[in-house]
């Protein structure tokens, strides 16, 4: 499918996806959009960066018409996600009088109470505070035709599942679900098998790849010097927006406050799980905007998150679990755009280094970055060192 005429949708949503701006249906949305419309469940999994939202979004507002409850529900594993679609929901149906409300943690009952009561047609939600409101009362899903799992794998990680079982329970059986997972574990497996009804595959390259317009290298570095190096790797580095990754919300703090006191140039803000809901919401809004150029960040960030036009991806540790080096990094690269992913690796972390190149199935370019300053390190060698022979049996060892 070369244009979106042709893939069936409504008008209006043609009109509405006009004046956003898209040209040509993505891969993944050439190829799910038609089975969605047909109203077949879907399992979708493509490279992060593809056009997901749009490829669940686009097919449902073309079948729904206004009415008095609830007729869609999306599931989102974190407050950014959910906003993020509820803001690609309102765009897509710009030319169809659709009432969407979103509800997520963080925030206060009331403007969530008062958005329900105006008889929602789509509900975007974190499962927590979905189940909130349906134990208050505020929230039936008995007229729910469709039902949009998104980002099951991180649902999983969080710990959301049991929730998540809850919610499809209060769903009518009969519905279309799209299910959408970078990975598939067992337990999501067994979710899919018992919440779907005969799916279609969709999927578009590799589930572990990331983009081929990315660039990696590895930074070895002594461990007492990994903080100048990533001042170094700022300073040095022509970037146009930046995102640093962090494994832990204390790291990401102090690595905030270290780029801000070394680097005043540069408008840096951080985001991870203790900061409020509007101050989030402020860090984000202000990275896509320009507002700030780097954003230090936990993993919340990692997964998902439509931030257009970032050029270069720190991870000051190599992660832990090599899945979540393919979802950081996906974070530059996207839409066919070039990126550049660097990481920080020291002696304790080849390990993960080694657990990264196999995942993604290719060595990553070992570099050092001209004119800084470095303690020696064995990392640091061209070769590694060759292993002592043993001495005979016998024999004594020189001195």
């Amino acid at each position: 499918m070369s244009t979106f005429a042709e893939l069936g949708l409504a008008r209006p949503v043609l009109r509405a996806v006009e004046r956003a701006g898209y040209t040509a249906p993505t891969p993944i949305q050439a190829q799910a959009i038609p089975i969605a419309l047909a109203g077949k469940d879907v399992v979708g999994a493509s490279q992060t960066g593809t056009g997901k939202t749009a490829a669940f979004a686009l097919p449902i507002i073309s079948q729904l018409v206004p009415g008095t409850q609830p007729q869609c529900l999306v599931l989102e594993p974190t407050r950014e996600l959910a906003a993020q679609v509820e803001e690609q929901m309102k765009r897509f149906s710009y030319y169809r009088p659709l009432n969407v409300v979103l509800l997520h943690g963080g925030v206060g009952y009331g403007a969530q109470l008062e958005a329900l009561e105006k008889n929602p047609d789509i509900v975007i939600a974190t499962p927590g505070r979905l189940l909130d409101h349906m134990s208050r009362g505020a929230l039936r899903l008995d007229a729910v035709r469709h039902l949009v799992l998104d980002e099951v794998d991180r649902m999983l990680d969080m710990g959301f599942l049991p929730d998540v079982k809850k919610i499809i329970d209060q769903c009518p059986r009969h519905r279309q679900t799209l299910f959408f997972s970078a990975t598939m574990p067992p337990q999501i497996e067994t979710l899919a098998n018992w919440a779907l009804t005969e799916p279609t595959p969709v999927e578009i390259g590799e589930r572990r790849s990331p983009a081929e317009t990315v660039t990696h290298a590895f930074y070895p570095v002594a461990m007492d010097q990994r903080n100048d190096l990533l001042l170094a790797l700022v300073n040095e580095t022509h970037f146009e927006s930046l995102m640093i990754f962090t494994r832990t919300k204390k790291e990401a703090d102090t690595l905030h406050h270290l780029v801000q006191t070394h680097c005043p140039e540069v408008k840096v803000a951080v985001l991870h799980s203790d900061i409020a809901q509007a101050d989030r919401t402020k860090a984000l809004n202000g990275f896509r905007s320009g507002e700030f150029d780097v954003i230090i960040a936990t993993d919340l960030a990692a997964r998902g998150l439509d931030v257009s036009g970032v050029t270069h991806v720190i991870n000051y540790r190599v992660p832990e679990n090599a899945e979540d080096y393919v979802h950081r990094i996906g974070r530059t690269g996207r839409a066919q755009q070039e990126g550049d992913a660097f990481t920080i690796l020291s002696a304790d972390e080849l390990d993960y280094a080694k657990a990264v190149e196999f995942y993604i199935g290719q060595k990553i370019e070992r570099r050092k970055l001209e004119g800084f300053n470095y303690i020696y390190t064995a990392l640091l060698d061209d070769s590694p060192p060759k292993p002592r022979k043993k001495p005979p049996k016998g024999g004594k060892r020189r001195r």
